[in-house]
């Protein structure tokens, strides 16, 4: 990975944190994108903190273009970001399953939007989005959870053959 420089989002915690401590210790440079870097700030030069809240989808794009035009040699991206809530679907509000909608499954294909024709002009560039068994078959309780799973699954397979 020495050389590479990718782009996390979701790094300050979870997948998103271990993702991001195994690229830096295996050289690549990282641009971490989180709501919050408190949780995580490796005293490492190769890595950089963008505060971003993936759940306004408003301002991802400017905020992708910025990174992407300030860092033009990042050539990965890895989508971490987001969050699970399990339940029977009539006990989340209108609001709750469109915020956990726009964090877990609408941000991805946003963050992925704003960089992929750099990534396609310049003939390189990894896009990974962590998935899950849910979005192979859904699960009691997991109607929200398995839905963005699907859906990720689906586009990253769209994507691909693009």
């Amino acid at each position: 990975m020495k050389g590479r420089h990718i782009l996390v989002s979701g790094s300050s915690s979870g997948i998103g944190r271990a993702t991001s401590e195994l690229l830096l210790s295996s050289g690549a440079k990282v641009t971490g994108i989180a709501r919050n870097h408190e949780q995580f700030q490796p005293n490492d030069e190769n890595y950089n903190t963008v505060t971003l809240n993936l759940g306004d989808l408003n301002n991802i794009t400017n905020t992708i273009t910025e990174i992407m035009t300030s860092s033009p040699d990042i050539d990965g991206l890895v989508n971490c970001a987001g969050f699970g809530k399990f339940g029977s679907l009539e006990n989340f509000s209108s609001e709750q399953i469109q915020a956990y909608i726009n964090v877990n499954l609408i941000s991805h294909l946003i963050v992925t939007r704003s960089v992929i024709s750099q990534f396609k002009s310049s003939e390189m560039g990894d896009i990974i989005f962590m998935g899950s068994e849910a979005a192979l078959r859904g699960s009691q309780m997991g109607s929200l959870y398995c839905t963005v799973k699907f859906g990720i699954r689906g586009f990253a397979q769209s994507i691909r053959q693009e």
